[in-house]
């Protein structure tokens, strides 16, 4: 009843416009940095915890220990076995999950105000208290590896395996985040503790907060649980040099499936390049606006050669992927990348205008406002904040850093970036007859 409850509260929960001039911080003594928007509307908390633990922390050949140590801090405790601390969060309509990508791990929690001294008792437990069970690793890590197996009859999982050896050879980016079929299996109970006591520490890491308490209400109850965790990490996030592609533009793998996936990608940018926000627009334009984006206009209205082509950049603490994605049917592929090409080279060239550039604008700008309509996603967003290390005023100044991207910072982002010759590309799909 309570997780009906819980439910119910979250379906109507629709929020007032939040502003950054509402975000409050404060460092704790253990040295976690905790962040706050107060939004007293309905009687629910989300918090989310991020940590400096993320795959590319993994050790070499064992990609997919972070994902496997996340699962294992919400699956049970050194206090409770699995069913027990099942039954514990049902009783008190505690959600609480963990997971991770290639810079951090995280935990989040979300819980009625009534239940917030449960719900943070609950963490705290997970975090200083693993239960390291071998029988419910071997469990979660056989389940991952089935998935892995599963997943080879999946085209991306192909293209994300090749995208991570040219993109990121030899680096921490190039471990995959859920592992894979030759990584899992190398994966010891022992690589998961040996990784949770290098880098699952307070120091360098931000708890993000969202929801119905005041930060005096909050720090209370933080002391009380939280107090205990300390220490640094080993590493911390900025310990990490930028990856050097290899050399190879080029690679088609055989799956025996009716469709291609045709997959470009090159690096992109870190969180803190200056012309962020310049090449969110312009990945706007190109393919990350769905309907409207020059990529579906060219390739599936006006030609019907797929169904859908997006494009996406990952910025990480350096760069991470840019990449372009489409599925078609093996006969229509050349000519999808052909006009591909052209798209890109057409913007690369700045053949944009004033007209494309604000409507791109308006709808990051819309879409940035419904992010903000949710206990949860103003916690995932100040996590971002406290992880990268950006300033109080950044959510404020969001919209005000995209109005201020001119036509002349977007032609010199797509000069930089989508020249179609620096982009390595990949084919997934039947052999050619």
């Amino acid at each position: 009843m309570k997780f009906k409850a819980l439910a119910l509260v979250a379906m109507f929960a629709s929020a007032s416009p939040i502003t950054a001039a509402e975000v409050q911080q404060h460092t704790m003594d253990n040295g976690l940095n905790v962040l706050l928007i107060e939004a007293h509307h309905v009687p629910m908390v989300a918090m989310q915890l991020v940590m400096p633990a993320g795959s590319r922390f993994d050790a070499d050949g064992k990609g997919g220990s972070a994902m496997l140590l996340a699962s294992m801090l919400t699956d049970h405790t050194k206090k409770a076995d699995h069913q027990a601390w099942a039954a514990k969060l049902d009783d008190a309509a505690i959600q609480l999950s963990a997971g991770a990508d290639q810079d951090a791990m995280s935990v989040s929690l979300t819980v009625l105000s009534e239940a917030l001294d449960e719900g943070v008792s609950a963490m705290a437990e997970a975090l200083l208290m693993p239960g390291w069970d071998k029988k419910r690793f071997d469990f979660i890590k056989t389940n991952a590896v089935s998935g892995a197996t599963r997943a080879q009859e999946d085209a991306t999982t192909h293209a994300g395996l090749a995208a991570a050896e040219i993109l990121f050879p030899n680096h921490p980016y190039g471990h995959l985040v859920g592992g894979s079929l030759q990584s899992l299996p190398a994966i010891s109970l022992g690589d998961v503790k040996t990784l949770y006591a290098a880098q699952i520490k307070p120091v360098g890491a931000t708890l993000a907060v969202s929801g119905d308490i005041t930060m005096p209400e909050l720090l209370k109850v933080l002391n009380t649980h939280l107090n205990p965790w300390s220490g640094k990490p080993k590493q911390a996030l900025a310990d990490i040099e930028q990856a050097k592609p290899t050399a190879k533009m080029e690679e088609n793998i055989t799956l025996d499936k009716n469709q291609v996936l045709v997959q470009w990608m090159r690096l992109g940018l870190s969180r803190h390049d200056p012309l962020y926000m310049d090449a969110l627009v312009l990945n706007h334009m190109l393919g990350g606006g769905g309907f409207g984006s020059r990529l579906m206009e060219e390739i599936r209205e006006k030609r019907g050669l797929v169904y859908g082509v997006y494009s996406w950049f990952q910025p990480l603490e350096t760069a991470g992927a840019y990449t372009i994605r489409l599925q078609t049917r093996a006969d229509q592929a050349g000519q999808a990348e052909e006009v591909l090409q052209q798209v890109l080279q057409s913007l690369a060239n700045g053949e944009i205008s004033q007209d494309e550039l604000d409507k791109s604008k308006v709808n990051l700008m819309g879409g940035f406002a419904q992010r903000m309509d949710s206990n949860r996603e103003r916690a995932g967003l100040l996590a971002m904040m406290g992880l990268y290390h950006k300033p109080l005023n950044y959510l404020e100044n969001w919209t005000k850093s995209i109005e201020s991207v001119t036509l002349a910072s977007v032609k010199l982002v797509a000069a930089l970036y989508l020249q179609p010759q620096l982009w390595h590309r990949i084919r997934v799909g039947p052999a050619k007859p």
